[in-house]
């Protein structure tokens, strides 16, 4: 089923790939980035919305029919889809925006975030009872819950700000699920359907994955590490989604307090691209250090997938 899923997820983002440039739904590129970007301009933008169609349309029959696992799957797919959602409107407020040349841009912070944290509250108020505690024993019920929702949200906000470079999301992602795939079938199809989706979002892309596509990943990887292997294995697994969000909030506290930046850009892929590094170098060397700490997390497992 992995191997149909990953088919799917390139079948259904070749036919977006299609549809969005038969429409015009194009990603802007901002102008003080790096200016390798500015030939990005007008790239289909939304991707997300095809592998994450894929995987769910893959999930479903499968659960139903007793083959994808038992509530611990259903909750992780089901807080994807709705962190995806989240996204998706984002998405759609990019595009209609860009399209029109007027209206609301995005989902504002104080709009997402309030959504965000519902979310990952219903979560953790399932996923508490349920989580996996490897490393260390429960906080008790009500710690639990609000430890929960924060990695929850914080995980789809850091895998968020990883996205902006071809290909680094989706392989970074893939890598830090690796640990879980034969535990957890979510896992399993999810980095089957970002192969899908690679083929054509590897340099130079042809589609950006959008929100929706990173809020489900950020919500597929915290659930399956509450639930199958250990919270706090997570940001070491994840150490690059963790290091991009951080740099923005440096970032962000630094300009306000000081008036100066720390970087030249954040999240830090950019900072890094300023610096000189080719894009596509920034995206392989992010690999290999998510590589390294999943391995870290795989060893820290005993070898237990």
């Amino acid at each position: 089923m992995t191997v149909l899923c990953a088919l799917l997820s390139w079948f259904l983002v070749g036919l977006f790939i299609r549809a969005s440039r038969a429409r015009g739904w194009g990603q802007p590129v901002r102008q003080d980035g790096p200016q390798t970007h500015l030939k990005k301009e007008g790239t289909p933008t939304a991707g997300g919305v095809a592998f994450v169609l894929a995987l769910a349309l893959v999930f479903f029959p499968l659960y139903l029919t007793g083959h994808a696992g038992g509530p611990r799957e259903l909750l992780i797919m089901l807080t994807a889809l709705a962190m995806g959602v989240i996204g998706g409107i984002d998405d759609l407020l990019k595009i209609r925006s860009r399209m029109r040349g007027k209206g609301k841009k995005e989902l504002l912070a104080r709009e997402k975030f309030p959504l965000q944290f519902l979310v990952g509250l219903a979560f953790a108020y399932f996923a508490a009872p349920l989580a996996s505690h490897e490393l260390l024993p429960s906080l008790g019920t009500v710690p639990d819950i609000i430890l929960l929702t924060l990695v929850m949200v914080g995980a789809v906000n850091a895998f968020n700000f990883t996205d902006g470079l071809d290909g680094l999301l989706a392989g970074v992602a893939m890598i830090v699920l690796l640990p879980l795939l034969a535990v957890s079938p979510v896992s399993a199809l999810l980095a089957s359907a970002l192969l899908g989706f690679l083929w054509f979002n590897a340099h130079p892309a042809r589609v950006f994955m959008g929100d929706m596509g990173s809020h489900a990943i950020g919500a597929v990887a915290a659930g399956a590490y509450v639930l199958y292997a250990d919270v706090w294995l997570l940001p070491l697994a994840a150490i690059i989604p963790v290091v991009a969000v951080l740099s923005v909030a440096i970032q962000v506290i630094s300009f306000r307090t000081r008036g100066r930046r720390v970087f030249r850009m954040s999240p830090i892929q950019h900072h890094f691209e300023l610096s000189g590094w080719p894009e596509t170098h920034v995206t392989a060397r992010f690999w290999v250090v998510t590589a390294v700490a999943t391995a870290a997390v795989w060893w820290i497992l005993g070898g237990r997938p």
